[in-house]
């Protein structure tokens, strides 16, 4: 199996990239953002509580997002592993997906891929996006900072801790689509 940590902050493109990283490795992709959508359009009582974080740009709390990961990794798959986007932000977290990983699917963490674009490109890309999602967090500047300010302030120990382990690779995420995911397939090949 191969598990991948997609690292980025918001609108650094962890979305396109895991769905090329899925269809060349035949990977399951475990999006935080589409589990809170799935349990706030349900209006699951996580789901009800993680709307209320999202709504004013902040990280939505660890054991929220957990209990929703452990829900989806015991769904059946017959995939190759799984990458895991916009999942762990802080060191908990990380703690608790090594823990999960292991306990759930028997295997673990093997690389930390990170995105990484300008804040400025940041901005724009999200307020680009904010005009046709209808998503609330993407068409306010003001939120949208607030957001970008908090994922670096969350997750640097993050970026470290898979730094320590060895696990760690930065990826220019700004460019040609294709271009990016080809960066990101040779890294994954190194680990196969």
């Amino acid at each position: 199996m191969i598990n991948i940590v997609l690292f980025g902050p918001p609108g650094s493109g962890k979305g396109t990239q895991a769905q090329n990283l899925i269809e060349k490795f035949n990977l399951k992709q475990v999006s935080t953002g589409d589990l809170f959508r799935f349990n706030m359009k349900n209006d699951t009582e996580l789901g009800k509580l993680a709307k209320s974080y999202i709504d004013k740009g902040e990280l939505v709390p660890d054991q929220v997002t957990t209990d929703m990961l452990i829900d989806e990794l015991r769904k059946p798959t017959d995939t190759n592993g799984f990458i895991f986007d916009g999942y762990p932000r802080t060191v908990a977290q990380t703690e608790a997906l090594e823990r999960i990983v292991k306990e759930e699917l028997n295997d673990k963490i093997d690389i930390c891929l990170s995105l990484i674009v300008d804040d400025q490109i940041l901005v724009e890309r999200l307020l680009k996006r904010g005009e046709t999602s209808g998503r609330t967090d993407d068409s306010n500047e003001e939120i949208i900072q607030n957001r970008i300010k908090e994922y670096y302030a969350k997750t640097a120990e993050v970026a470290e801790l898979y730094k320590q382990q060895g696990k760690y690779i930065e990826v220019n995420g700004v460019g040609g689509i294709d271009e990016i995911s080809e960066k990101l397939f040779a890294e994954v090949e190194k680990i196969k």
